[in-house]
């Protein structure tokens, strides 16, 4: 076979193979992009807002001591309950007791100088007063002098007398002082609930509450049973929330179990601290969120993590597209108006100066056409569909990738559907 033969032979195969390849990739074009299409139908949808926080309970109390002493008495350890008003701890009272005996006996040392005071009175009134009737009597006998200065006598006493009531009273309150120094050594619990933490032994010293209240925090009492989580909320999420909110609450230490929870306390204050205020304005908000658990277990302890899924708002059968399906065009036609030709009195959100959502809807043909919606409340995966559609109508639900690269009149095809998409296509 010549040289001349063989190269012609090889340019028909050569023409042959490009020939299929081209009428392949013709016919593989005319299948359009591949894509996952839905018809536009009713949804039953729940708005929610999920946040963490930590259980504690409602009520609980920190105690401290007000005085510095060791330790000399412990009744209690973590875990216990206790009823209001039980001995719990004491602190080491002697010096305490040394000053309400010193103060005793200063309080009877005054109450014996008050009585020697107006005995001396009583003297000095009787000797003014016995005077006085023998000058009646017979003036020659007793002088106005001698008179006079019994009078001031009996005036000096009476001042003693009540100098010394005063340096009772002082006694007295001295000793008030005393003794509620002593029973600041002895500590009885407040309220009733459960010892959560203990943070001494006993032979411990115990510091003043004042200096440090975390370092002097000695336990803790909680009424565990109210309880209540506190979720951070975000800023944007914070203004869908109100007060009597239904929450379905998980705890971690139960992962199989879900809890009912309401909302009873919306913090007017950003939780960022001191340091988040003087970082730049980047830094994300967070407001505190109370909820309250109505069904939590008696197994329930103070810090256990926890998430709540607030309930903000509900619909019934609504219209409703699928959450991937909403994607972002530039519409021509925004270029000298707010509202897309066509599109309802109340134009779709914008999000940038000339980008509007909306979905491609899939026509007769298989073409797809950017659609401007106006969108509600949104669901776990359905948003709700206020305007701009209708009931029965097919649009590209899927994937993200495809949808992205959608453009206006192109030509789609319907991804085989598998068991698993048809079941999601069910109301949730």
């Amino acid at each position: 076979m010549s040289k001349k033969m063989k190269y012609g032979i090889f340019g028909v195969v050569v023409v042959a193979v490009v020939s299929v390849v081209a009428v392949a990739a013709a016919k593989g074009g005319a299948k359009g992009t591949e894509v996952r299409i839905e018809e536009v139908g009713s949804q039953d949808l729940v708005a929610s807002v999920t946040a963490s926080g930590q259980v504690s309970a409602q009520r609980k109390v920190d105690l401290s001591a007000d005085i510095t002493g060791r330790i000399t008495r412990l009744s209690v350890k973590e875990g216990d309950y206790v009823k209001e008003g039980q001995f719990l701890l004491q602190i080491d009272p002697q010096q305490y007791e040394a000053q309400v005996q010193r103060a005793e006996a200063a309080l009877a040392n005054a109450k014996a100088s008050l009585a020697q005071s107006r005995a001396n009175q009583l003297q000095a009134r009787r000797n003014f007063e016995r005077q006085q009737e023998i000058r009646k009597t017979n003036a020659a006998l007793v002088s106005a002098q001698e008179l006079e200065q019994l009078q001031t006598q009996l005036e000096v006493n009476v001042a003693l007398v009540e100098a010394a009531e005063e340096n009772v009273k002082q006694a007295e309150a001295s000793l008030k002082d005393a003794r509620f120094q002593l029973s600041r050594t002895t500590i009885y619990a407040p309220m009733t609930g459960r010892v959560t933490r203990l943070n001494v032994e006993l032979g411990e010293t115990a510091i003043m509450g004042t200096l440090n209240k975390d370092a002097a925090t000695l336990l803790t009492i909680s009424d565990m049973s109210v309880l209540e989580t506190k979720v951070k909320v975000d800023e944007t999420d914070v203004s869908r929330i109100a007060l009597g909110d239904s929450a379905v609450i998980q705890i971690d230490a139960f992962p199989d179990t879900t809890f009912i929870g309401k909302v009873t306390e919306i913090s007017n204050s950003s939780v960022r601290g001191a340091a988040a205020a003087a970082a730049t304005t980047d830094q994300a908000i967070d407001y505190e969120v109370t909820v309250r658990v109505l069904n939590a277990p008696a197994e329930t302890r103070p810090d256990f993590s926890s998430t709540a899924k607030i309930v903000t708002d509900t619909r019934t059968k609504a219209l409703a597209i699928p959450i991937i399906a909403l994607t972002v065009r530039e519409d021509s036609a925004l270029k000298n108006t707010d509202q897309a030709p066509g599109a309802a009195a109340t134009p779709a959100v914008q999000v940038g100066k000339r980008d509007v959502e909306g979905v491609f809807v899939v026509g007769t043909d298989n073409k797809v056409t950017f659609r401007p919606v106006k969108v509600g409340i949104a669901g776990e995966k359905y948003f709700e569909v206020l305007d701009g559609l209708k009931a029965g109508e097919r649009i590209v639900a899927g994937t993200y990738q495809a949808i992205r690269e959608l453009k206006d009149g192109q030509l789609v095809r319907e991804q085989p559907k598998t068991p698993a998409d048809t079941k999601a296509g069910g109301t949730p």
